[in-house]
């Protein structure tokens, strides 16, 4: 790992470590702390997503055209403005503006936080750098909400305040950290800016590329059928069928997060060097019995231990599919991108998964409403079922060095299977211009 990747991850784990804070409070400090109520508090739910969706079709354009490290100023002081306000807010008006700064924050920092680990590590490693953001940041939370629990006072709304003022810091040290990173534009996006260069908008480019409109229905359906559901459906179906306490629900999300945690460099070094379609195939086959067990974690009477530990397995196996997908799809959303458009494709990537996040609650909610819970689990098991065939469809459509980014050595005249550079290896080359090996980016 680069210096430079090195501070990326660390401003990025001291912001998830901030965020942890506050993020299992939010429902409680809206509703009961300030007493504004549960219709208050869904909305500010509601308009911490709504500001995603309304930022980030800008954002990949900025990114593009002046940088990350613009998009990361201005996503870090918003986040932080944003938490800050959170504390302090005492009003219903006050509470949602908060809501719609903080998630417009921290959604522009998403693609652009991407976006700098693409320009800081190569097509090999790749994959790698992006399991490790994903490990911090589950460990971050994971940490941040544990210290905030222990802090927290529901009584006293002054350590709630507190919290909100924490995650405000966090939000700034990321960006300190950020500001002393000099990324420079890879070499391939400086040629394609050039006056000679064919050009287009990057919406326009992105929308004609099959392979990555597909992958984006496929991230909606994973980002739907696994993370939609974790606090509006899968909780109401924990507590309301499998009939388990709120402790153990906690219980369920700590084994969801200690299997991120223990798997995740693990589970890389099996899948890095896979096809990264059959990779997520797998993941859509685990999740499909992960709600198979949750199903009927619902249908066991008389043996409650078996029932919890049922959903408890649900939890883990769905953090189990999580560290199969941090090093396959976002590396693929990275490696499809054009070198010019990379801002573009993180944002558009970006945007997908706030529209399953904001429409993934919205359903399981209302099928909860209707206590619908044979539906609900069959729709899941077919969107997991889904999330396999369309990854093997993805799969004929990608790139061998997109889909295997292993079994390609990296030459001067381009991308070279492994096979072929195996055998070429014992053929003496010399001269100028000749196509010599270059070291393996794998």
């Amino acid at each position: 790992m680069t210096a430079a990747l090195r501070r990326i991850q660390l401003g990025n784990a001291l912001a998830a470590f901030g965020n942890g804070f506050t993020v299992p409070f939010l429902f409680v400090y809206v509703s009961r702390v300030r007493e504004l109520g549960d219709g208050t508090a869904g909305a500010v739910l509601a308009a911490f997503a709504a500001a995603a969706l309304v930022v980030l079709p800008f954002t990949g354009r900025v990114i593009d055209r002046s940088g990350p490290l613009v998009m990361v100023v201005i996503g870090a002081v918003a986040a932080a403005s944003g938490a800050l306000g959170f504390g302090l807010s005492t009003s219903a008006p006050a509470v949602l503006a908060a809501s719609a700064v903080m998630g417009a924050g921290i959604a522009v920092l998403q693609p652009a936080l991407a976006t700098m680990i693409v320009w800081c590590s190569s097509q090999g490693s790749r994959s790698r750098a992006f399991a490790t953001q994903f490990f911090l940041n589950n460990l971050g939370l994971g940490v941040g909400g544990l210290l905030g629990g222990m802090l927290v006072d529901e009584s006293d709304p002054a350590s709630f305040t507190m919290l909100f003022a924490i995650e405000a810091v966090m939000f700034l040290v990321l960006l300190a950290v950020l500001m002393t990173v000099r990324v420079a534009r890879p070499a391939e996006a400086a040629t394609a800016d050039s006056p000679g260069a064919a050009r287009g908008s990057g919406w326009g480019v992105l929308l004609r590329d099959r392979s990555m409109v597909l992958l984006c229905v496929l991230g909606f359906v994973i980002f739907f059928a696994c993370y939609g559901q974790f606090e509006s459906g899968l909780s109401a179906y924990a507590v309301e069928v499998t009939r388990i306490s709120t402790a153990t629900l906690g219980t369920a999300l700590a084994a969801n997060t200690a299997m991120i945690v223990v798997a995740q460099f693990v589970v890389l070094r099996l899948v890095e060097k896979r096809r990264r379609s059959r990779v997520v195939a797998l993941v859509g086959v685990i999740w499909t019995v992960a709600w198979l067990a949750a199903g009927a974690s619902g249908l066991v009477e008389g043996a409650q231990a078996v029932a919890t530990t049922l959903l408890i397995t649900t939890y883990a196996l769905f953090g189990f599919g999580e560290t199969m997908l941090a090093p396959t799809v976002a590396p693929m959303v990275a490696d499809l991108a054009p070198a010019r458009f990379v801002g573009q494709y993180n944002s558009a990537f970006a945007l997908v998964k706030q529209l399953a996040l904001a429409i993934g609650p919205a359903v399981g909610g209302a099928i909860a409403a209707a206590g619908a819970w044979s539906t609900y689990i069959g729709l899941l098991v077919l969107c997991c079922l889904g999330v396999a065939v369309l990854a093997l469809v993805l799969g004929r459509r990608l790139p061998q060095s997109v889909d295997r980014p292993g079994s390609v050595v990296v030459a001067r005249g381009g991308a070279v299977p492994e096979a072929e550079a195996a055998a070429g290896a014992e053929q003496p080359v010399s001269g100028p211009g000749t196509g010599e090996r270059m070291p393996s980016a794998v």
